[in-house]
């Protein structure tokens, strides 16, 4: 016979002084059964029976009762739940049932399920684990964790992108939040029209979704349109579509949205910003602003004439501080003032997005070899020449993270995926021992190997930023896989997207795969509940606090509000 017990707290727990002499069974029969009759949970009224009756050993009962009593939590235990699939027609237990009668078993009494030995791991998927209250109880302690975000790409108000001209002059839409969406990546979008008409656009656009509504670039930006607008947008009709163009037009036209949507809804503190489009200032544009220090264009700039623009130059910062760039040795110590300013203007750490343009394979390199190669214009310069000097420049970068305490974020998968494996990088962590390197986007699709890594190297951090957008499946697989390899106080987050809705969107997908994936471990029998919630406020929260101390004068928020 297999039974599985559930205890739930009370202030006295007298329930279970007569457990020992009556047993409160579910009555469960096999499908065969129930062949012209529909299978209902439970099948008849709850039956009150003696345990010697059922085959149970009224002893090993009040034993197992004793037990529990024992190790209940302070407020003690209100209800034990005894689950029983029945016996053979010998008495014996050699209950036979089939998946989809279990599935339904499952989805009825859902986490008191765990030790059943009909419960394999293949049968346990069956059971959508976002029904069951578990679920609801973590998500709901997510949802109430200030968050940390540790990556996005937010601009100023006025400078956030793809606003558009309408008969109501220029500003956000509905084709604006899905232009600068991750769909695009892999969908096409339809273009907003010379006549700056809604209905002009919906009439090209609204069949654009057709192919792709189980991506997760789909998916992601779904709970926006749901939470924050009332709108089904797998269902939306043309008049759902117009309305909803309208009132995003309206809630850009200052932006009160913008700041209530991030600090209010999606409930978040402080946010990193990587400003890719102007890398070396330090601006916050919001109190929940948080400075970033890109170097990317610092390690590939052989010469000027590397660099698009004078906002991304270490020649144009150089020359605006009197300093001069004229030999290597020049130009390095203008890298080490600008990391100077970078810990002055709070900036808490660094951001490399290197592996768009090459392999993540950085040699060592003297610095002679480099000195060399640099001030080449880019036509007499080679692209092995280049990758020497990028590959001294990024060790070079490695040492100056651990000497001015800046955590080095790393962008590692994705991008130019036949050089983006995160295991290229294991011989110059290795070799850093004092600096702290933080792995973007958990390097998909090596969410594996990024956990190993984590494992072997205590100065590695995983940060899942990206990853829920990029495959909700894999995000949730990885969480549940770092966990089992890494210490908890080592992963974070980041919504990585540029508006309101964007970052509302990720942040409430990244919550959901997390309590989903805790939820699913706690339902195995692998985490309990009070730790599944630690975790995830370690996730969401406390572990950005941890590895960047500086966070903590920033914190605005009232320690009172929930």
């Amino acid at each position: 016979m297999t039974m599985k017990m559930k205890a739930r707290g009370t202030s006295d727990g007298s329930c279970l002084a007569c457990v020992a002499c009556s047993v409160w069974l579910m009555l469960f029969t096999s499908q065969a059964d129930a062949a012209d009759t529909e299978m209902v949970f439970p099948r008849s009224e709850w039956a009150k029976a003696d345990p010697n009756s059922q085959n149970i050993d009224a002893r090993k009962l009040q034993t197992a009762v004793d037990h529990l009593r024992a190790h209940a939590p302070r407020d003690g235990i209100n209800e034990l739940l005894i689950v029983r699939l029945g016996l053979d027609e010998t008495g014996k237990d050699g209950f036979k049932i089939d998946d989809a009668t279990y599935a339904a078993f499952l989805r009825k009494i859902g986490e008191a399920v765990v030790a059943d030995r009909h419960a394999t791991p293949e049968r346990m998927t069956l059971i959508d684990v976002k029904t069951t209250p578990l679920y609801a109880r973590i998500k709901k302690s997510i949802d109430a964790v200030r968050a940390i975000d540790t990556h996005d790409h937010l601009r100023a108000f006025d400078e956030i992108p793809d606003r558009v001209g309408t008969p109501q002059g220029r500003g956000m839409t509905l084709y604006s939040v899905w232009s600068h969406s991750y769909l695009r990546r892999t969908t096409h979008i339809s273009p907003w029209p010379a006549d700056g008409a809604f209905d002009t656009w919906w009439k090209m656009a609204h069949d654009d979704f057709d192919d792709a509504r189980a991506t997760s670039f789909y998916r992601y930006l779904l709970p926006a349109f749901r939470d924050l607008y009332g709108v089904d947008f797998d269902t939306i009709t043309a008049d759902e579509a117009r309305d909803l163009n309208r009132r995003i037009f309206e809630n850009y036209r200052n932006d009160d949205w913008l700041r209530n949507v991030i600090t209010e809804r999606a409930n978040i503190e402080l946010m990193f910003i990587d400003p890719y489009w102007y890398r070396l200032q330090f601006a916050r544009e919001y109190r929940f602003s948080v400075p970033v220090l890109n170097v990317t264009t610092i390690i590939g700039a052989v010469h000027k004439d590397r660099l698009q623009t004078d906002r991304d130059s270490l020649f144009a910062y150089a020359a605006r501080k009197g300093l001069s760039t004229d030999t290597f040795e020049d130009f390095l110590k203008a890298v080490e003032a600008l990391f100077t300013d970078a810990v002055a203007a709070d900036a808490v750490c660094l951001k490399s997005t290197q592996a768009y343009q090459r392999t993540l394979d950085y040699a060592t390199v003297t610095k002679e070899k480099a000195a060399a190669v640099y001030g080449k214009r880019a036509d007499a310069t080679s692209d092995e020449q280049q990758k020497l000097f990028e590959d001294f420049m990024f060790w070079h970068i490695c040492k100056l993270s651990a000497k001015h305490d800046l955590p080095f974020q790393v962008h590692t998968g994705d991008a130019r995926i036949q050089g983006s494996n995160p295991m290229l990088l294991v011989d110059v962590i290795e070799a850093n021992p004092q600096t702290k390197f933080i792995l973007f986007h958990g390097g998909y699709p090596w969410v594996g190997e990024t956990g190993a890594i984590a494992m072997k190297h205590r100065n590695v951090w995983i940060d899942s930023c990206w990853l829920p957008t990029l495959s909700y499946t894999m995000a949730k697989r990885a969480y549940q896989e770092w966990l089992e390899v890494a210490p908890s106080d080592r992963i974070m987050w980041g919504a990585d997207t540029v508006d309101a809705e964007g970052i509302y969107a990720a942040t409430e997908f990244t919550r959901q795969c997390l309590a989903e994936a805790l939820a699913e471990k706690v339902l195995r029998g692998e985490l309990r509940e009070e730790h599944a919630e630690r975790i995830a406020s370690q996730v969401m929260r406390d572990n950005a606090l941890k590895l960047f101390p500086k966070l903590k004068r920033m914190l605005w928020r009232s320690h009172k509000e929930n």
